[in-house]
């Protein structure tokens, strides 16, 4: 599949197949990831392969703590329509963890440590890309608290879980999404 075609049909994949997906693709779509740019070649990634039931479930758990927390405290109605138990039922997903101590110059910045969050950033956007290009859908989630999901998946407190990178055949179609045209978010200072 060529870049840009992936790129405008990437969609967030919400509803999956039960279809397991082979270690190997799995394994290619992290490759893909791997091969994200961060500051200073640091590659501030690990990633974490779910496909246990149970440990979909806990994971699952803490995301629906969070989002009832996150409904109680800031009052945004449509967070109680957002239902997120796709995460019980996805065949697979990768959570990527990053490692604060692995990032640019920026650590010694007032904002602090960003980079490695950009890098993984970055590697979540070529896995994604990857999962395209091999006919899967996929979603980016993030509605976790990172302490308390790193917990859950045993990870070194050091380090962040960032992202779930959710993974699977679609169930159906997935709507296009519009998008503005770049010429409206742009601006060349000539």
């Amino acid at each position: 599949m060529d870049l840009f075609t992936a790129i405008r049909e990437r969609r967030s994949c919400r509803s999956f197949l039960d279809d397991p997906i082979d270690e190997a693709v799995l394994e290619k779509i992290i490759e893909a990831g791997t091969w994200a740019p961060s500051p200073m070649n640091a590659q501030p990634w690990e990633f974490i392969v779910v496909t246990s039931s149970e440990m979909k479930e806990k994971v699952y758990a803490e995301a629906e703590r969070c989002r009832k927390w996150a409904l109680r405290t800031s009052g945004w109605s449509w967070l109680d329509k957002y239902q997120i138990g796709f995460l019980k039922d996805v065949p697979a997903f990768i959570a990527v963890i990053g490692d604060p101590k692995k990032s640019g110059v920026d650590m010694f910045l007032e904002d602090g440590s960003v980079g490695y969050q950009y890098a993984c950033a970055a590697a979540v956007q070529n896995m994604m890309l990857a999962s395209q290009a091999l006919g899967l859908g996929s979603l980016w989630f993030t509605l976790f608290d990172r302490k308390e999901m790193g917990e859950v998946l045993g990870v070194n407190p050091e380090k962040k879980v960032l992202s779930i990178v959710c993974l699977g055949n679609a169930s159906g179609a997935i709507a296009p999404v519009g998008r503005k045209p770049a010429a409206e978010k742009t601006t060349f200072l000539k």
